[in-house]
């Protein structure tokens, strides 16, 4: 239902809030959420346009997070790598169609829902230890390790 890159960018947002005060480079990144390093690369300036991750280049540099996980919405990461497409007109395009059919109203009702749980959940909430399996990617739990 998500494009690949929103799953991409709320992996690598999931990694580094495991490991809030240490700054990951993106190959240890890439590493632990399984994505391809040229393509993380891309979502992780995304993440950092929208103000959710930070980077800092040479000895020590890297990303981390801007803010708290348990502030940043799991919404928050999907809209700065990609959106969830509401439905506004006829995806058919038809012009005798000027309001939504009853399919149509229904699917945007289910994106709107979509949207609403997005919103309330958290990336600390995803990273819950109760929750069973490890969230979205292999656990970091002490930082990255040294390669």
């Amino acid at each position: 239902m998500l494009p690949k890159t929103v799953e991409y960018g709320l992996r690598a947002v999931v990694c580094l809030a495991r490991s809030p005060d240490k700054r990951q480079s993106a190959d240890q990144v890439a590493k632990a959420t399984q994505v391809p390093r040229r393509y993380l690369h891309k979502v992780l300036q995304d993440l950092v346009k929208a103000g959710l991750v930070c980077s800092q280049s040479g000895p020590g540099g890297g990303y981390a997070l801007v803010g708290s996980a348990d502030v940043i919405s799991i919404l928050d990461v999907v809209n700065a790598v990609g959106s969830i497409e509401r439905i506004r007109r006829c995806p058919l395009g038809l012009q005798s169609h000027n309001e939504l059919c009853p399919l149509h109203r229904e699917l945007d009702k289910a994106y709107e829902m979509l949207e609403s749980s997005l919103k309330g959940l958290t990336v600390a909430q995803v990273l819950d230890p109760s929750a069973s399996p490890s969230a979205l990617c292999e656990g970091v739990t002490d930082g990255p390790s040294a390669s």
